[in-house]
């Protein structure tokens, strides 16, 4: 369990974050998701001692983050970053086995291989295992950096925007595995999305944030309203009911378009 209690964080005097309170149970897919600045990746990085904390603590199956050795905190917690930076000159079966270096400090067991293999099969990069990370596009490399995350090996996964740079086609199939890996292997997944629809349909819970605080909290049934998105967006957002599932029509510059039946 993550447990995030009175969190306030301030830079060059402007809030940034201000007193986000937050439970995070094992197991399920959480979604943050909220307008740009609204403190999602901030909040993430906090959780993964990325950023020290300034007022508030976070404790992971109640290991308090800032006093947790590396080590130790790297065998709880993988974290992808939104900026990736410049693509180092290693293939991406290397890259992917540096999730491996808080098991084995670099030196890799057949446990490590093996779960290197697994995840270029997973995130679909067996074709791309022997290419240098600085030859493939911003997708490829977006895919290597989320199965090098999953390679870590840990319980819980934060993932900060993992689909830029995906098409349509690995969008979907990324969060079609992440909601396996909830599902089959039990894990804790936190992602960042900026496409609400992306978290309807994978999401357990959606936690919305806007101006540093929590807008918003609950199922996507809860969240996926009119109402609610109106309020963390700042313009009507119609929705519809489509399979079973609840989509913001927000590309719509009519306000009442319902294109298919149900609720907005």
């Amino acid at each position: 369990m993550i447990e995030i209690q009175s969190v306030s964080l301030y830079r060059e005097g402007q809030r940034v974050l201000d007193g986000i309170d937050l439970v995070l149970p094992r197991g399920g897919l959480t979604a943050l998701v909220g307008p740009n600045g609204a403190g999602k990746s901030t909040l993430l990085s906090l959780a993964a001692r990325l950023l020290p904390l300034q007022q508030g603590s976070v404790t992971i199956d109640g290991l308090p983050v800032g006093s947790t050795p590396g080590k130790t905190l790297a065998r709880k917690l993988a974290i992808l970053r939104q900026d990736i930076g410049q693509p180092p000159r290693v293939t991406v079966r290397e890259m992917v086995g540096f999730g491996r270096f808080p098991h084995g400090g670099g030196r890799m067991t057949a446990e490590d291989k093996a779960m290197v293999k697994e995840a270029l099969a997973r995130f679909e990069l067996e074709d791309l295992a022997n290419r240098s990370l600085d030859r493939l596009s911003g997708g490829q490399r977006q895919r290597v950096m989320v199965a090098m995350t999953y390679a870590q090996g840990t319980d819980y996964i934060l993932l900060d925007e993992p689909l830029n740079n995906l098409d349509m086609y690995h969008a979907r199939q990324l969060m079609l595995e992440l909601r396996r890996l909830v599902d089959e292997a039990g894990r804790t997944i936190v992602v960042v999305l900026h496409d609400i629809n992306h978290a309807s349909a994978s999401a357990d819970r959606i936690i919305a944030m806007k101006n540093g605080r929590i807008a918003a909290d609950g199922t996507p049934d809860v969240i996926m309203r009119t109402d609610v998105l109106q309020g963390i967006y700042d313009f009507p957002v119609a929705v519809v009911e489509a399979g079973g599932m609840r989509f913001a029509l927000h590309y719509t510059q009519r306000p009442d378009a319902t294109g298919a039946s149900g609720p907005t």
